[in-house]
């Protein structure tokens, strides 16, 4: 299993070499000397350096404490993750699944090695605490194909301490600027040496131009694509979470492939929908099989969550034992088989064709026209068939048909509300508001259906109960009390969707 660590820093440079005296820092009782590190790092990515453009970094490390392979994730600014391996002679499999979505089918190369003589200084406070490492480091960068230019530079890293106080890097920050020491303009050593090692363009040839900027929206089809984009970017960024297991990483990417599909459907005089409908197809897919566990991992927190609420004088029967069994059934295998799923072609062919949809939208007639006209009908159409459904809903007699009716309704509330979210930086306020109000209406319809989940999931595990001979009668109890709860939000819904609806946030 590999390490990681999360690695808060900052990059410093400087037209004097050396360290100025950091004791005056506050909290800093001493400056330890450590003592000079040798450090050897090989850096992979593919030819066209997409782990770069990624702000990724992947490296083969001697010397130091820290020898091995290192894969560096951005989580925030001056913040990244550190996922680490053992010393081999190769990328390790798992450093390279979690570099996949980035790679796709590209092969990972040594592209820039850098010798760094590291002087560190540990800043320790009066209990001996270590707060920070700042080192200086002499770096000298070759570039290993192309050319192989060279080129060397001095910079000084600050690094906070684990579980250290991010505040703690200002007060340093505010000592080395007096010192005359700024900020590095590089956001890692990687991105300089790229950039000072790159080939230069023969006299003749006309310099390949970056790709520009996006503009700020001012169409429907500018609106549109942009929301698209930031869909497309989530499940990039999650990808490597996602494969870790990371806390809530599956949710996050299941909504962004609904978001996406909501998207191509509430627009779909936008965007040419004989062209996203397959995309579509694939991003139903993709969330199927990113259910998989997460619906089980739902239905297994609600049943917790309902089961602790009973006196445990209605609690019978080895029902904690038998909800354990059930929640942990095929979870390792799912496991594997999601990480198959990354590692497909079918998906890996899924991501190309976001890059390239984004790259060359299909963009109709509509999309060139104003925000407020096409945006707007867009959302107001979609809301329409939310009031149908909710009409239905209620009118429904209680049963299977009003419980499908609802979730028929809770599904085009969360359509109608991501069209609202796209529509937001040109429509402001009122489809803010609609956002938040069809937020809410999912939240409700959403606590009928995890409800209606319950049950069934309930009526399954007392049958098996029954089979091996236990007691029954507290799955019963929770069937009943279930009922209650879908019966509250049936009883709740009509006088929060008249508030809604008072409301006024689709006018317009």
């Amino acid at each position: 299993m590999a390490d990681t660590k999360r690695e808060i820093e900052r990059k410093y440079e400087s037209d004097e070499s050396g360290l100025p005296d950091l004791t005056g820092v506050a909290g800093v009782e001493t400056v330890i000397d450590k003592g000079v590190a040798n450090l050897d790092a090989v850096y992979y990515d593919t030819a066209d350096e997409r782990l770069a453009k990624a702000s990724m970094t992947l490296r083969r490390r001697t010397g130091g404490s820290d020898a091995g392979w290192h894969l560096k994730v951005p989580v925030a600014p001056g913040v990244r993750d550190e996922i680490r391996e053992p010393l081999s002679d190769t990328v390790p499999r798992t450093l390279a699944g979690l570099v996949r979505s980035r790679v796709r089918e590209a092969e990972l190369l040594p592209v820039v090695r850098l010798r760094s003589d590291r002087d560190v200084r540990h800043l320790v406070d009066a209990d001996g605490t270590l707060l920070a490492e700042v080192s200086v480091d002499a770096v000298h960068a070759e570039r290993l194909a192309d050319g192989g230019a060279t080129a060397q530079w001095t910079e000084i890293e600050v690094e906070l301490a684990d579980d250290g106080d991010p505040a703690f890097l200002d007060k340093v920050e505010k000592r080395l600027r007096k010192a005359g020491v700024r900020p590095s303009s590089s956001a890692s050593k990687l991105a300089r040496a790229l950039a000072e090692t790159a080939p230069k363009q023969p006299k003749k040839a006309k310099k390949r131009k970056a790709p520009p900027a996006p503009e700020e929206p001012r169409t429907a089809g500018d609106h549109v694509l942009a929301y698209v984009r930031e869909q497309r970017d989530a499940i990039l960024e999650l990808d490597p979470a996602v494969r870790q297991d990371a806390y809530d990483s599956v949710h996050r990417m299941r909504v962004a492939t609904r978001r996406l599909r909501s998207t191509f459907r509430s627009y779909g005089k936008v965007l040419d929908r004989t062209v996203t409908d397959p995309v579509g197809d694939e991003l139903k897919w993709l969330a199927s099989e990113l259910g998989v566990d997460r619906d089980r991992e739902v239905m297994t927190e609600r049943l917790i969550a309902v089961l602790a609420e009973l006196p445990r004088t209605l609690v019978s029967g080895p029902i904690r034992t038998r909800m354990r069994t059930w929640a942990n059934a095929r979870r390792g295998g799912s496991r594997r088989r999601l990480i198959g799923v990354l590692d497909s072609k079918r998906y890996l062919a899924l991501l190309d064709t976001l890059d390239g949809l984004v790259a060359e939208p299909p963009l109709l007639p509509d999309a060139a026209g104003t925000p407020e006209k096409v945006i707007g009908k867009a959302v107001r159409k979609d809301f329409g068939k939310v009031s149908a459904l909710v009409a239905e809903a209620i009118d429904a007699p209680p049963g299977a048909d009003r419980d499908l009716a609802l979730h028929e309704a809770r599904k085009k509330a969360k359509r109608t509300r991501y069209a609202a979210e796209t529509a937001s930086p040109a429509l402001g306020a009122p489809a803010r508001g609609l956002a938040k109000s069809m937020k809410s209406l999912t939240s409700l319809l959403g606590e009928h259906q995890d409800s209606v989940m319950v049950r069934e999931t309930l009526r399954e595990l007392s049958a098996v109960a029954h089979a091996a001979g236990e007691n029954s009668f507290t799955y019963g109890v929770l069937y009943g009390r279930e009922e209650q709860r879908a019966a509250a939000v049936e009883a709740a819904l009509p006088e929060a969707w008249r508030a809604i609806v008072a409301e006024g946030s689709v006018q317009g």
